[in-house]
């Protein structure tokens, strides 16, 4: 009996339940579909991504004696007609509970039911898949810490080894290539594919979770493990990293397991509101007035606002489709609270540019910051960017690395608050707006959904 696997954000041979499900029963074709609805959407960075990590998967089935087949189309129709093709009578996936996610996979398996065939949904890109940590009434947690006290008591089973033995099949007609996308100029992104993952991880591991504690909110050090692309494209599965940390009992490792938590929270919430991948889930911020984005926000977007810090977390962003989490924090609050745009504004930006561009973290720490979401900052906690530089980047090597112009400490003395001559001398723009003014503005119209 022939099986199809439908490879989605599980781009990996190890660790992967669903995978070896669908080996159990016979022959399998590995299949991936180029989604209209979901590459055309995606910026440069994550096409430019996925294609290299669709090569790496590619390879490694090859190394066994198969190939990746890849279709270009709607799912519902692709699907059905790879399955067809091969006689299967099962296609096995990981869950998505995404919200366009789990509403394609409700169509596909309608559409396969049609042809008496089964959709069969085996584990998630999750350690404990969304829904399953509930509220003693049921209802889904609103909080953090006590989701995450019942995420650790509920616990999640250990890796699993990569199938062996498999007869892999493939699609004989209709397949296409997987694109290769141009990156545009400036940008480069990390190696993609398993073995990356677990190459980095394992540096990670010899040489970073041992002080993560004291240095991951530093910009300017490698204090963090650079692993949520693969995360994000289920290049390695977060059981086999919580395996790994399950033995060390430092600081460094208990400070790492509550940021997986934190992406199982937030993932967790948009299961059970999906409508908050785009509304905000406390109603109330949306009647706080905002202004549309304008010459200000495009600023932004490139790094031109003259706050030394927002421009290198920006200008970090556009050359490596990455950016460290405490300057997303601080760009972020930049927008909302400084130029007093919509944070639906900023993280569609963020989509677009970001390697590891994942919907529930994304979107939720951006309502984080704009006092919307779970957990939620204060409102009236607005970052200040020259104080949050000179605190996280105490010696100017982050600002110095990504802001040119100011790169020169001869020329440049002080990277977090040049003077005007500084700046006009060698070419960086004064700051946009006056914070403590636009700081008292944010507080205003927070007044207003207070009354």
């Amino acid at each position: 009996m022939s099986t199809v696997f439908w490879f989605r954000r599980d781009l990996r041979l190890g660790d992967n339940p669903a995978l070896l499900a669908a080996c159990a029963h016979g022959p399998v074709l590995p299949l991936f579909v180029l989604d209209p609805a979901l590459w055309g959407p995606a910026g440069p960075s994550r096409r430019a991504y996925l294609a290299a990590s669709l090569g790496a998967l590619d390879a490694s089935l090859r190394a066994d004696g198969g190939r990746l087949s890849v279709v270009r189309g709607d799912p519902v129709r692709q699907v059905v007609r790879a399955a067809r093709a091969v006689g299967a009578s099962e296609v096995h996936v990981a869950a998505d509970h995404g919200p366009y996610g789990a509403r394609r996979d409700r169509e596909v398996e309608a559409a396969l039911a049609e042809e008496g065939v089964a959709l069969v949904r085996t584990g998630s890109p999750y350690a404990v898949s969304p829904g399953r940590v509930r509220k003693a009434d049921g209802s889904a947690y609103q909080v953090f810490t006590p989701f995450s006290r019942a995420w650790a008591e509920h616990g999640w089973r250990g890796p699993v080894a990569a199938p062996t033995g498999v007869k892999w099949q493939h699609l004989t007609e209709d397949t296409t290539e997987v694109p290769r996308p141009p990156l545009p100029a400036g940008l480069t992104l990390p190696e993609a594919g398993e073995e990356a993952a677990h190459r980095r991880w394992a540096e990670f591991l010899d040489d970073g979770v041992a002080d993560y504690d004291e240095r991951r909110d530093r910009p300017d050090l490698p204090g963090t493990s650079r692993m949520s692309h693969h995360l994000k494209w289920g290049e390695i599965h977060p059981r086999t990293l919580l395996a790994d940390l399950a033995p060390r009992r430092g600081a460094g490792a208990g400070i790492y397991r509550t940021e997986l938590a934190w992406r199982e929270f937030y993932a967790d919430v948009l299961d059970a509101r999906p409508d908050t991948a785009r509304d905000y889930l406390r109603a109330e911020y949306a009647r706080m007035p905002y202004d549309e984005p304008d010459e200000r926000f495009e600023a932004w977007c490139a790094g031109r606002t003259g706050f030394p810090v927002v421009d290198a977390a920006m200008r970090q962003l556009r050359a490596v489709g990455w950016m460290h989490n405490r300057m997303r924090m601080v760009s972020a609050s930049f927008l909302v609270k400084d130029l007093h745009v919509e944070w639906q504004h900023g993280a569609r930006h963020f989509l677009h540019w970001l390697v590891d561009g994942d919907l529930a973290s994304n979107n939720h720490g951006w309502q984080w910051t704009a006092g919307s979401g779970t957990d939620a900052a204060p409102f009236f906690r607005v970052f200040n960017p020259t104080s949050q530089g000179r605190r996280f980047d105490p010696d100017g090597a982050y600002v110095r690395r990504w802001v040119q112009e100011l790169a020169d400490p001869e020329r440049v003395p002080d990277p977090h608050d040049p003077s005007p001559e500084v700046r006009h001398s060698v070419g960086y723009p004064l700051a946009i707006l006056d914070h403590g003014a636009e700081r008292r503005e944010a507080l205003q119209r927070w007044e207003t959904i207070r009354r």
